[in-house]
Parts: structure tokens; sequence; C-alpha cells
């Protein structure tokens, strides 16, 4: 059984929270200086470099057998390679705010997704909070989501909500995944991600060198800190406190993203996404309410 959360769990949380809700923040001062494929590789890069050090120094196992690093493989390129790059790329476009509120969608694919390649079902309340979370989704790209001519944000906008349905499906796979340490699976699908993106970046992008400035800076900041620090504080958190209390975390990123993107980047935000937000976080709730409730009964 689960130990009840813990001072260091609640602030873990809400540390997680701020990290993640800054990253979106962080990516568009990363683009000030860099085009997108070089800051999706170069987080990814930094990122794999740092855990696999600490898996060294731990001295964890390697995988062994064919379906665990086919797991691995494509684990490794929907949970990085490809929503990095979507990331970066919209980010150029749209508001950073954007691209946070969009993550929160990120459960709302999860649920139906679970249901057809798990054994995961979805119940009529969870059914209905999904459907309300689509709604806000909708909202949040607005009436302009199926306009590509010149000029408009349509393929931006649908580039990070692509991302969150990248990261959909990699949830799910991750759950049937054969056991491996977290540790060790977060640092190789991660070096996937890598292998993923370094040839894109040179033959798109070329070499990259380092700007001066506060865009290089975030270059390593997002290597270090949402990348490869959040993973272990997710793993730790998980552990001691369960994978119910994490879900908490799903709250605060949307909301921390608007505060950033407002308050540092001095982002207009339309009132859509507000209305979004609200749609989208009732949606949460409303699908994993059985989640709260033992949450909120522990």
């Amino acid at each position: 059984m689960t130990a009840q959360p813990s001072v260091f769990n609640w602030l873990s949380i809400l540390f997680l929270g701020l990290i993640w809700g800054g990253t979106f923040m962080v990516v568009a001062i990363a683009l000030e200086g860099y085009p997108p494929l070089t800051v999706a590789c170069a987080r990814t890069t930094l990122g794999a470099l740092t855990l696999l050090l600490l898996v060294r120094i731990m001295g964890r196992p390697m995988p062994t057998g064919r379906s665990v690093w086919g797991y691995l493989v494509v684990i490794g390129m929907l949970n990085t390679a490809l929503p990095f790059a979507l990331l970066s790329w919209g980010q150029q476009y749209v508001p950073s705010a954007f691209a946070g509120i969009s993550m929160a969608v990120l459960p709302l694919f999860v649920l139906p997704l679970a249901h057809l390649l798990s054994d995961e079902k979805m119940s009529a309340r969870k059914t209905g909070g999904v459907i309300l979370g689509f709604i806000g989704a909708a909202v949040l790209i607005g009436p302009t989501s199926f306009d590509f001519s010149e000029g408009s944000l349509a393929l931006p906008q649908m580039a990070c909500i692509g991302a969150s349905i990248s990261y959909a499906i990699s949830s799910v796979l991750t759950r049937v995944c054969p056991p491996i340490d977290s540790i060790v699976m977060a640092a190789l699908t991660l070096v996937v991600g890598s292998i993923c993106l370094i040839p894109a970046m040179l033959v798109f992008e070329g070499i990259p060198v380092w700007v001066e400035g506060r865009a290089g800076f975030a270059i390593i900041f997002l290597g270090l800190i949402p990348t490869a620090f959040a993973a272990l504080l997710r793993v730790q958190t998980i552990r001691t406190a369960g994978s119910v209390f994490m879900t908490l975390v799903n709250y605060q990123v949307p909301v921390w993203s608007m505060v950033f993107g407002t308050w540092v980047l001095s982002e207009i935000l339309p009132l859509r996404f507000f209305a979004a937000l609200a749609l989208i976080m009732c949606g949460l709730m409303i699908s994993q309410w059985s989640s709260l409730a033992k949450l909120l009964k522990r």
C-alpha cells in the first residue's frame, strides 16, 4: 500500500507543476536564438547524457529482450522526438500558454486510447468528461481550426495538439511495456529521441553554435531541469506517494504556463484560452473523479 503523501511529496508536486508549466516559456526563449529542431535536439541530448551518467553511477542494469527494446524505441520516438519537435515548431507561431493548455488535454486522450489498447475501460462518467474536455480543446483552437491558408495558425496549433496525442499514445504504451527500471527507461527513451533528432537537425538546420544571452542558457535549462531532473523527481514521487497523487500535476501545468506566458513573456491571451482551460479542467476532473476521490480519502 502506498504511504501517505509527505510534506516532501506535496512540495515535489508543486515543484513539478512549476517546472513543467514553465517549460513552454523557456522553449519560447530558446527559440529566440535557435531553430526548432535544434531546441528539441539539444533538450533531448542533454537530458539523455545526464540520465545515462546517473544510470552508470547508480549501477542500474540495462534491459534485455527484444520486446522491451521494441517498446523503448517506439516510446522514445513518441515521448521525446516527435512531441519535442512539434512543440518547438508550433511555439514559433503560437503563445507558450497555448502549448501549455494543449498539454492539459493529454489525460483525456489517454482514456480512449487505454480503452482500446489496454484493459482500462471507459465508463459513462469518463466518456462525459472526455467529451467536455474535447469541446474545450475545440474552443482552444478556435474557429480557424481548419483554415490552412497562408498566415493561418491552424498548423502550429495542430502541432501542439499533435504533441499531446503523441504523449498520450506513449503513455499507454508505457503502461503495457514489460517491467523495466524507471530511471533506465527515462534515459533510454531520451537516447532514442536523440538518435532521431540529431540527423534531422543536421540535415535541416546544420551544426548549432552557442548563442550569447538567455537563449543559450534556456537550452541548457531545458535539458537539465524539465527533461532530466523532473524525470527523476517524478519517479521518486510516484514510488513514495503513488501514481494517483501524481495526477495533481495535470491541473497545475496549464495554469502555470499561462502565468509565465503573461508575466514573463507579456503574452496577450484571448478570452477563449480561459474558457478552453475551464472546460478542459472540468472534463479532466469529471473523467478522473475516482482517482481524485481516492486521493482525498487518503
